[in-house]
This record gives structure tokens, sequence and C-alpha cells, in this order.
């Protein structure tokens, strides 16, 4: 999630998308204080917390494909207005998800379109704790930009937030040469010196630049966290949602791309040894290993 004055209103109602009524200004590393995020989804499975969401609009959820690779829809219930795993929340609404839709071309060996939305069987209705964030529209820039993460952690955790810097995809791509392939698809998050991990508010409107997919390790030096990136799916998300569509903004920063200084002279390193090893990894990523 991003902030800044650059940005238009490019669909829909964003009337109250991405303005959290309880929420002044705070920094990450922490627990986030209560009706922070309003739009923050805790997805439970089986009896327990499996991943985290977002809330799009007043029927639907965004959230990871990678989540929902087995079961049925029925299987999911979503929490949303909860601040912790395991103390009453009283200003938590639950539903059970009657739909799934995981993005056609979600690719579950590389992560690409790893973006998936859920139906609730009923609407929620918007207050001080619940309510939706807007989403970056396409063509939409973040370089440079400080972004706060919320995740919903498992019991008995609170919900928690963090500050990290975007990570142009060159960068990005550097990091990773070799270990996971990052697409056009996806933005990264993350310190070079590690420390944080889990994107920030544009003029008192929060924007969802990304929804968590994966990364390596937790919160290490030059890894940084790898987040679908929303502004590439705003069609697909209207084509699945064709009555009140969720607010999208085009966010537009002011920073330099960092992509045009980004340099790595280990981007084609070897990882294998043996020739097996290598025709595989190669054939995988498309680059020259070994």
């Amino acid at each position: 999630m991003v902030s800044s004055s650059h940005y238009h209103r490019s669909c829909c109602d964003v009337v109250l998308c991405g303005q959290p009524p309880l929420n002044p200004r705070i920094v990450g590393g922490q627990a986030a204080p209560e009706g922070a995020w309003p739009w923050q989804v805790s997805i439970h499975r089986g009896g327990g917390h499996i991943c985290g969401g977002s809330l799009i609009n007043n029927l639907w959820v965004l959230s990871a494909a990678h989540c929902f690779r087995r079961g049925s829809a029925s299987d999911n219930t979503v929490y949303i207005g909860r601040q912790t795993q395991e103390n009453t929340n009283a200003n938590e609404v639950r539903r059970t998800i009657v739909e799934v839709i995981n993005h056609e071309s979600y690719d579950d060996s590389t992560n690409d379109n790893d973006i998936a939305l859920l139906k609730m069987a009923s609407t929620v209705t918007f207050t001080n704790y619940i309510r939706p964030v807007c989403l970056a529209a396409s063509g939409s820039t973040f370089h440079r930009l400080i972004c706060v993460v919320s995740v919903s952690l498992p019991w008995p955790q609170n919900l928690m937030e963090v500050e990290v810097p975007v990570v142009g995809n060159r960068k990005c791509k550097c990091d990773y040469a070799g270990v996971f392939l990052i697409t056009d698809n996806m933005i990264c998050a993350g310190l070079e010196a590690g420390g944080k991990d889990s994107c920030q508010v544009l003029n008192s409107r929060w924007i969802q630049s990304g929804v968590v997919s994966f990364g390596r390790g937790c919160a290490l030096p030059n890894n940084p966290g790898v987040y679908t990136r929303v502004s590439r799916y705003q069609s697909w998300i209207n084509s699945k949602i064709t009555e009140n569509q969720p607010g999208f903004i085009t966010f537009t920063s002011s920073g330099t791309d960092s992509d045009l200084s980004a340099s790595c002279s280990l981007y084609n390193y070897a990882i294998c040894t043996c020739n097996h090893c290598s025709r595989r990894y190669s054939k995988k990523y498309g680059s020259r290993m070994c």
C-alpha cells in the first residue's frame, strides 16, 4: 500500500476505499493499533489461520492463489475487523466463502499470477473497523517508495505492520537470480540489510500495490519479499466483479526509477555443477546456468 498526492481515480466507487478512520500515521515492526487496517482479512481453513487477504468491496476479498490450490470454497472462512487470533474481537465479522477464483494463468512452480478473488456468502456493513482498500490501477508506479505491509498472523498473534522500501524489479531479479523467476507481474520490497519484512498512503488514502506471494527465508539481507503486482490485474479483477467494482486509483511516484542505475554482476551466476541440473534450471528460468 502507498501514499502520496500523485494520483487520480480511475474507476468506480472510491468514496470509502483506503481511508481508515482510526489510523493516524504509524510506523512498522510492531503490533498494529486496532482499526488501523480495516480491510485486513484473516482467512481460516481447518480451524486455523492460513492466509491473509484484503477487503476490496462489501462482498469480495483479494488474496493469493497459492492459498487455494486444494479444497472447496466452502472450506474457507474469513474474519474481517479481527485484531488478534487469541482473544474475543468485538468489532469483527465472520463470513463463509462461496466462490474462489484463482487466476487462470497462475503457475505454482514460479508463483507468476499469484492472485485470487474470494466471494463471501453475504455482504458486510462498513464500520470504523471494516472498510475496503483502494487498489493500484493499471500503469501505477512505485519508484523508491516506503511501503507499509500489514500481516495477519496465526494464533495467538496480533495483526502486525512493518515498513519496507520498494525494490526495483531489476535489483530483485539480481537478488533471486537462479533461485526464483521475477516477472513484471511482481513487485518486491525489503531492506538490503534485512531485519524487516512483509506497501503505504496517498493523501489519507491507502492503495494496495501488492499481494504477499513468496520470498526466501525471513527478512534476510538482499532477499526482498515478493508480491503480486496488483496494478497488472485491474482488467482481470473487473472482469470477475461486474457489480460494485473495487475502487482503483492510479498512483504515480515522484521518485526516480532505481532500475535505471541497477546492475548485478551475479545475474547469471551458476548454482549447479551437474549437466542435468543446469539444463533443468536453464529451461525453467531462461538464464545461463553453469
